[in-house]
């Protein structure tokens, strides 16, 4: 199977948000947008808004979305322009809770985390599957709270490791997320600060697998301050994590299956454990921002996302996990595997209400370990 060798870790790197549009070719004149008594609902017969405006990450997503599922949908709605605006999920978020009043992004495709800040703060529509149709497909572990937004795929967290170097050093292959503050990894660990998702879930896990959760992180705060004398410092971002695994300055990260294995394809040797004591799953999420100027579009879209077709292409050329059932090649499929049975859901609430405590408490206790 021919993939893409891109990196998807850019899209952490990102300096701001870029505005790119993509447009249909078709030579029928665009109708005027319908009024809210003329559009009903995406599975029904609604006419679309002319236009679509949608915010979520760069990189290869960014191309996924713009080269392929928007031409795929313009066969379908040809009538609709979409236009992509890029950027991290915080941004986005960040950009839409700004816009508030006069809002300019109708939908958005962003990390489950960032979603239920927004949800907090007001800023996305119910969705139904009287709306979106292909909603009745998610099953129920992978809903949305309040019906504020839909999942279109996920991929767990878990430590990823340098095959090559592993063998090299002989150090152990990673089976828990305690193995993380064993004293022979020393020196061969690059991890985010919790600031991040990467190093915030990480924490969190280390966490339950001593007793704790996002409710006690006592434990996870412990192990992480033996994991901090391991290393020389935190790394910034993602594509810092990548180098480092990439020059064998470090042997173990913490990050998604996803992005793991994106790596594996563009040849570099990292192999993906999800750990014993089980992971959380990072969804991304699609949603309706409130007041949004093409809400018709927007349901068409999301619905869109999810059928067979965008979700093979996600788990194909991203290998992001479907949100609905569908048959994959068989060889993907294998590759996708991990043990559902062991997810811990987050409660994405208490972790928003601690965050910045969390925060204080590592730059202050744990961060001035590094490097020692």
């Amino acid at each position: 199977m021919k993939r893409k060798a891109l990196s998807i870790f850019s899209v952490m790197a990102l300096a701001g948000s870029l505005l790119a549009g993509c447009g249909s070719n078709a030579a029928a004149p665009a109708p005027s947008a319908p009024s809210n008594q003329e559009a009903n609902s995406a599975g029904g017969n609604a006419q679309l808004e002319d236009q679509l405006v949608i915010a979520g990450n760069g990189a290869t997503v960014e191309q996924l979305m713009k080269d392929e599922i928007f031409k795929k949908f313009n066969e379908k709605y040809p009538n609709v322009k979409l236009t992509y605006v890029s950027g991290v999920s915080t941004e986005i978020v960040a950009k839409v809770k700004a816009q508030k009043n006069a809002p300019q992004i109708d939908l958005t495709v962003i990390e489950g985390g960032e979603q239920d800040k927004g949800r907090e703060e007001g800023l996305w529509e119910a969705i139904t599957d009287k709306e979106v149709p292909n909603l009745a497909k998610v099953p129920e572990d992978l809903k949305v709270r309040d019906n504020s937004g839909v999942v279109v795929n996920f991929t767990p967290m878990g430590i990823s490791y340098n095959s090559e170097l592993v063998k090299e050093k002989n150090l152990p292959v990673p089976t828990s997320w305690n193995d993380l503050a064993r004293p022979e990894v020393k020196g061969n660990i690059t991890m985010t600060d919790i600031a991040s998702n990467f190093g915030r879930s990480a924490t969190i896990m280390l966490a339950y697998a001593n007793g704790g959760s996002e409710k006690d992180m006592e434990p996870g705060f412990e192990k992480l301050k033996t994991i901090a004398g391991y290393m020389p410092t935190f790394a910034k971002s993602a594509a810092q994590l990548q180098q480092n695994l990439q020059n064998k300055s470090a042997a173990y990260t913490t990050w998604t299956m996803a992005r793991s294995l994106t790596q594996k394809d563009a040849g570099l040797p990292i192999e993906f454990v999800f750990p014993q004591e089980g992971g959380n799953i990072v969804p991304n999420v699609a949603t309706l921002v409130k007041g949004a100027k093409h809400p018709e579009a927007a349901k068409a879209f999301i619905d869109f996302l999810l059928t067979d077709e965008v979700q093979t292409m996600y788990a194909t050329k991203l290998y992001y996990n479907p949100a609905v059932p569908v048959k994959l090649p068989d060889d993907v499929a294998k590759q996708l595997e991990f043990d559902r049975s062991k997810v811990v859901n987050f409660d994405y609430e208490v972790i928003g209400r601690n965050m910045s405590q969390w925060l204080d408490r590592f730059n202050k206790e744990i961060a001035p370990n590094a490097g020692k």
